[in-house]
Order: structure tokens, then sequence, then C-alpha cells
């Protein structure tokens, strides 16, 4: 067989989705973080291609009225990746929740019956790779998550790194200033979203909802790099001085 017909059934068996979300007003960064640059491209355009190295059925990214730069972004990747949609939330302030409604919203009015996952991803996690989301779907439960930790202070995570595993244990436990995190990236069993979709509103989102499943259904992918995202000035300071973002922009 040819690897064209292998690459052709390797794509029609994937059973997932994407919904990204990226209509985040960015307010107190103080610029889009959509269209932060990491090795010469925005990363909302990183992103999306991320998502496209999944093999999904398709790929719903949720962007901000009135932002042509953030959308221009996105329509040049759906001409590359017929897959990709772009989908405008008019009211990007009421929160994640209303975008992910939205995106389920569109994949149910998609003519695909093969659908049994989806992926949800943000757009700020600046060190996300592949080999996590192919991770998070190699999972078998109900919701498989990211965990990583909620750090007050980066700091603290770099120090965090730097020790052994018995002094990070102790360390973490000692440290107010951390705590655990389940959330994005994560992927879901497709009726149970669309089940939840109607509990969507405004900033509750899926964590208290997923917190309500049996342990056994929720499985885990630890990765703590994800703790970086970025949502303020000092956090996309100290990213480029990591080289994890490009500093002319």
């Amino acid at each position: 067989m040819s690897s064209i017909v292998l690459e052709e059934n390797d794509r029609q068996g994937q059973n997932h989705a994407v919904i990204i979300l990226a209509s985040g007003l960015s307010q107190r960064l103080g610029q889009p973080k959509q269209l932060l640059v990491k090795d010469g491209e925005p990363l909302i355009m990183r992103t999306i291609r991320l998502a496209v190295s999944t093999n999904p059925q398709a790929v719903i990214v949720v962007i901000p009225d009135k932002h042509p730069a953030i959308a221009s972004t996105v329509t040049e990747l759906a001409v590359q990746y017929p897959a990709v949609q772009a989908v405008v939330n008019p009211k990007p302030e009421t929160g994640m929740a209303d975008s992910l409604r939205l995106g389920i919203k569109t994949i149910a009015s998609l003519d695909t019956a093969s659908i049994e996952r989806v992926l949800i991803m943000g757009v700020d996690q600046v060190l996300l790779g592949e080999s996590h989301l192919t991770a998070l779907l190699a999972g078998e439960q109900s919701v498989v998550a990211s965990k990583y930790h909620s750090w007050h202070n980066w700091q603290d995570l770099e120090n965090y790194q730097n020790l052994g595993e018995e002094e990070s244990n102790k360390s973490s436990a000692a440290n107010k200033s951390t705590s655990n995190i389940i959330g994005l990236p994560l992927v879901i069993n497709y009726q149970l979203l669309r089940q939840w979709q109607a509990m969507l509103a405004g900033d509750k989102g899926l964590r208290h909802l997923i917190r309500e499943l049996p342990a056994d259904q929720i499985g885990k992918v630890n990765n703590d790099q994800l703790s970086y995202d970025i949502d303020t000035p000092e956090q996309l300071s100290y990213a480029k001085q990591q080289g994890w973002l490009d500093k002319k922009f």
C-alpha cells in the first residue's frame, strides 16, 4: 500500500475535533496574546498548527470580533488546512464558557458522525508541544486533562524544578503560592460535552463539571511546563528573557 493511501486512512481514522479558545481580550496583558510571536509566527498560528498535527476531523477556532489581524491569521491557515474554521464570538467579554459553547455548537453543525472526542486548547501556553497533545489523545477516560501547578510567582516554579525529587515534594507541600490545576489542554468525550453544553455560562467553565465526575473517569497528563502562560506584562517580559517568545515583537 502506498504512503499516500496510508496517510489518507490515518486521516479518516481520527475520531476527534479540536476547539481552540482564542477569543480572550487579554485585558491584563494590554495587547492580544493571540498575536504574540514565537519562532516567527503568532501564537494563534502556532496553536492551530499544533492542533492540525493531531489529524483532527475539524479545528474550530473561536476568535473575538473586531480584531482583523487575528481573523486574517486564522483565514490564512484555513486556506492551507480545510479542517480549520473560524467562529467569531460577538461578546468575548462574557467569558470562556460562552466561547466553548460556540465551539460545541459549530461541531454539532458539521456533517460528520465520526467525532467521538474533542480536544480543547487555549493559545498562551508557550511551552506546549505536540507530544503532550499525543499523550492526552492516547488516554481512554471520559476526560483526559493536563495537570500542572498554578504559581503566583514564576520564580517559585524555577526554584521548584531545580530541586531534587524529595526536596521538591517538601517545597511543594509547604509553599502556599502553588496549587494543582487540572485544565487545558484536555480531551473530552463528545457526547459528555454535548450534555454539559447548556451548563456552560460566562466564566463558569468545565472545571467544576469535571470535578463532579468519578475519579476513574478522569485521566491526567502531568506537564509543569504548562504553568507558563502569558497573562501579565511581567510574564511576557520573563518569557522573552527565557527565549520562549521573540523579543523584537
